[in-house]
């Protein structure tokens, strides 16, 4: 007597390697769909209120700390980042300058001006804003996003 033979199909995969990128489906009749949407980054006015009152908080201690030849271009200096990163666009070439005037004339505050650039509020306006801003940014400006 010989090898019987069935009846049907005969499905099988093989797959190499630690990941497979993307979806794999193996089967008869296999239907697969995917939504693809643009995820968007919404930012409340609570959290607006947040990243206004964390500037509010760099301006008094720019005011009690700043060396007297400093203080008033400091400040100059908060109301620029502020316009640069409370926007729907910020700007990460005047984030990474205002950082940097920071580092050079006033040390003693960058990292209090470091504080508010990587605030999770700027990172959610930075992330809405898109993928090329938030390179540019992490690039000029270090830190997270």
């Amino acid at each position: 007597m010989g090898k019987q033979e069935q009846s049907g199909d005969h499905i099988s995969a093989s797959f190499a390697g630690a990941t497979v990128p993307g979806t794999v489906a193996v089967g008869k009749d296999i239907r697969q769909s995917q939504a693809v949407g643009t995820m968007s980054t919404q930012v409340t006015d609570a959290e607006i209120a947040d990243l206004r009152q964390a500037f509010a908080d760099l301006r008094a201690t720019v005011q009690a700390q700043a060396p007297e030849e400093h203080r008033e271009a400091a400040l100059e200096r908060v109301d620029e980042l502020e316009a640069a990163v409370v926007t729907e666009e910020p700007d990460p070439t005047t984030a990474g300058y205002v950082k940097n005037w920071f580092a050079r004339n006033v040390p003693q505050l960058a990292g209090a001006v470091v504080s508010v650039v990587v605030h999770p509020v700027v990172g959610k306006l930075v992330e809405a804003a898109g993928e090329v801003v938030a390179d540019q940014f992490h690039k000029l400006v270090g830190g997270e996003h």
